[in-house]
């Protein structure tokens, strides 16, 4: 099933279900997904939005072997996690805005997300997928130039600029990929290939990012949780890579979809 959220007719979000059969519209969902999912009727949406509105976003830095490569650092002996603002978020076909705050290092880095489906805490590892709602695609955008020196590698800031965490184009809910490590990620910039990497290459899977995560810490649902970015990042080219005005990113995950955003100047 692939969750929408959605502008109806007075503008106003709803949560949805894709009917595949029929361009353009969805089957209005009653309530809170998250509470269970209760089908309206159909309805013709005016704008697809980021399929979610998370109370919280949680990060992995270097959870593919190659990225942790390409930058120089040694493999993480347990999760590396940071926070995005959930103002960050925009949807499918949003601009990813280079910040006045420092529009020249801007980096992308596709990802696959996580979306929690059920309250938890200390959540053993065998049970950890029982609390995934489903997944999305996610570009975890970052000012390289903030992470790395102005905020002295305190990460928080410089991946938490507006229109900095891109999801979609919708979720695909649990029931529909029983493994996520069985997944094939590729990131596009302009139509080129610059990552591309199966899920199976990710250091801590999915159950072990959330039973580390929730230690300690309750998860709750629609909390979105990126599980890192392989090699191909722009930074660690030679020259570097960066985004600027008019380029466009996609991200596609198989068993989802994927994910277009274009880039202009805030």
């Amino acid at each position: 099933m692939r969750i929408v959220r959605f502008l109806d007719r007075n503008k106003s979000p709803e949560y949805g279900v894709l009917d595949e059969g029929t361009p353009g519209v969805v089957r209005v969902l009653l309530g809170d997904p998250f509470r269970g999912i209760k089908l309206g009727g159909g309805e013709a949406y005016q704008r697809m939005l980021a399929p979610l509105a998370p109370p919280l976003i949680y990060a992995l830095g270097l959870n593919y072997r190659d990225h942790a490569g390409e930058t120089g650092v040694a493999l993480p002996d347990r999760p590396v996690v940071f926070l995005k603002a959930p103002t960050s978020v925009v949807g499918p076909g949003d601009a990813v805005l280079l910040p006045k705050a420092g529009p020249g290092e801007v980096d992308y880095e596709g990802e696959l997300a996580v979306v929690i489906g059920k309250r938890g805490k200390n959540i053993p590892v065998d049970q950890a997928l029982g609390h995934v709602f489903g997944y999305t695609c996610a570009c975890d955008v970052t000012a390289r130039d903030w992470q790395n020196r102005l905020q002295k590698k305190q990460w928080a800031r410089g991946k938490s600029f507006d229109t900095f965490c891109p999801l979609g184009p919708w979720i695909v809910t649990a029931d529909e990929i029983r493994d996520p490590g069985k997944l094939h990620l590729v990131t596009r910039l302009n139509g080129q290939v610059v990552q591309d990497a199966p899920t199976a290459n990710l250091i801590f899977s999915v159950p072990e990012i959330i039973a580390d995560l929730s230690r300690s810490l309750t998860l709750l649902p629609g909390t979105v949780i990126l599980t890192g970015t392989p090699a191909g990042v722009g930074f660690t080219r030679q020259p570097p890579l960066f985004l600027k005005a008019g380029d466009r990113v996609e991200v596609e995950i198989s068993s989802i979809g994927t994910l277009a955003n274009h880039v202009e100047l805030e």
